[in-house]
């Protein structure tokens, strides 16, 4: 998978060496990152290797999930781009449906990383070809949904198209 590059971040493939940042990263039960979905708490550094080698084996020439890191190499989250599960659609979803999404630590909120690392991505992707993509926040998600409009991505209300659940939906088309 390749990485790329913004003025302050390098989104990378994940590695072994990322386990433990990642487990902490996804440590916290009140933190989940998918409306609807299980928790995706992790609780030892094997089930973080795990999720690492899934992340991994994700060989798509626009598709990914990567560590969001400074161009020093402090890590700071995650940013995914995938299409949304097929557990997750409803009848009336897509299934070429694509979204993005990140979690960032803690630590690493408010500084404008989200918004930097996604518009990256979204650049790269829509340089290769990919038609849209949907961003899917918990209706109290106000941080994400923040980023979302800073990205230029259009609101589109209230859905239960994914994850089962209500959550507001947002769409980014190429400019």
């Amino acid at each position: 998978m390749r990485t790329i590059a913004s003025d302050r971040l390098l989104l990378r493939p994940w590695q072994d060496d990322d386990a433990d940042f990642l487990l902490d990263l996804r440590s916290d039960p009140v933190d989940v990152p998918v409306p609807g979905a299980p928790p995706t708490t992790m609780r030892t550094r094997k089930d973080a290797l795990a999720s690492i080698g899934r992340m991994r084996a994700i060989e798509h020439p626009v598709h990914g999930s990567w560590v969001i890191a400074t161009t020093n190499g402090l890590l700071l989250g995650s940013l995914l781009l995938l299409p949304i599960p097929q557990w997750a659609v409803q009848s009336s979803g897509g299934p070429d449906d694509v979204e993005i999404g990140w979690r960032l630590h803690p630590g690493a909120r408010g500084r404008g990383y989200a918004t930097e690392a996604a518009r990256a991505v979204l650049h790269d992707a829509f340089g290769r070809g990919l038609p849209k993509v949907l961003a899917v926040t918990e209706p109290d998600n106000h941080a994400s949904q923040a980023v979302c409009r800073r990205l230029g991505m259009t609101a589109l209300g209230r859905t239960t198209k994914y994850y089962d659940t209500v959550n507001d939906l947002f769409e980014k088309l190429p400019s």
